[in-house]
């Protein structure tokens, strides 16, 4: 599960990056290193979407309080 949330973290932050060039440069940077809407750049943009999802998912997991002196929310994983 950590690996996997790591995994959607790191395609989330390329996706946004990403994003953030189109909407500042008007440059694509997947397009342009992949092609525009090949099926490699259709499955990276798959899986960034993908990944989305997951991290929205799994933002606010977190884990039951065991010690007595942690906060009072728990031991939330980001």
């Amino acid at each position: 599960m950590k690996y996997l949330r790591y995994t959607a973290y790191a395609l989330v932050l390329i996706g946004a990056l990403n994003w953030g060039l189109v909407g500042i440069f008007g440059f694509d940077l997947v397009a342009s290193i992949f092609g525009d809407m090949t099926l490699v750049s259709r499955i990276i943009y798959s899986l960034v979407g993908i990944s989305a999802i997951v991290t929205a998912l799994m933002v606010h997991h977190c884990e039951p309080i065991q010690q007595t002196d942690s906060c009072e929310y728990g031991n939330c994983k980001f």
